[in-house]
């Protein structure tokens, strides 16, 4: 999850995956939380960090989106049009994540079968497939990720807490989404 940023003061990616925190995973699955903070070259050093010391089978990334009305699973990184300052107000000189990557980087995971299977379990939570995580830090998390695992990395954005989900109907939905995805 993330930290704070702009009118997300409290940031509710951070919210439901310290719930999924408290819900757990399958008795198989280390779990590891991390509170990723808004700022690119954070990003750049955390996200191949935390695959090293890891070096785990698959690494989701939950974010809040401002415009989302539903748990969003997100198919793809984008490499270029990075524009807007983060909290350090600083932005990439070259608007990219990888100098000379790939313009975008699918998720080895099949997202589609994901969403239906977790829509199948008759949840009080929406889910649904996005082909543009928005081209700011999660976007960029996310595209930083894939780069590192090639494609082992998955990526899931939830609205802001109480519009209209629960901390606690985020978990379980992250908890059902995180298992249907290591199935």
């Amino acid at each position: 999850g993330f930290g704070p940023f702009g009118e997300h003061a409290v940031n509710a990616s951070w919210i439901a995956v310290q719930e999924l925190e408290k819900l757990g995973l399958r008795d198989d699955v280390d779990l590891h939380v991390y509170e990723v903070p808004v700022e690119y070259q954070t990003v750049q050093r955390l996200i191949p960090a935390l695959w090293k010391k890891h070096s785990p089978q698959l690494v989701v990334h939950v974010g809040v989106s401002g415009m989302a009305t539903t748990v969003t699973l997100e198919k793809c990184g984008h490499n270029v049009g990075y524009k807007g300052l983060d909290n350090c107000r600083f932005c990439p000189g070259s608007q990219c994540c990888v100098e000379g990557g790939p313009e975008c980087i699918d998720s080895i995971i099949d997202m589609d079968t994901v969403c239906k299977r977790v829509s199948a379990l008759g949840l009080d939570v929406t889910v649904t497939i996005s082909k543009d995580a928005g081209r700011y830090l999660c976007d960029f998390t996310y595209y930083t990720s894939l780069y590192q695992s090639r494609g082992r990395s998955a990526f899931v954005h939830v609205p802001p807490l109480g519009k209209p989900y629960t901390a606690e109907q985020l978990g379980r939905a992250l908890q059902a989404i995180i298992e249907e995805m290591l199935d």
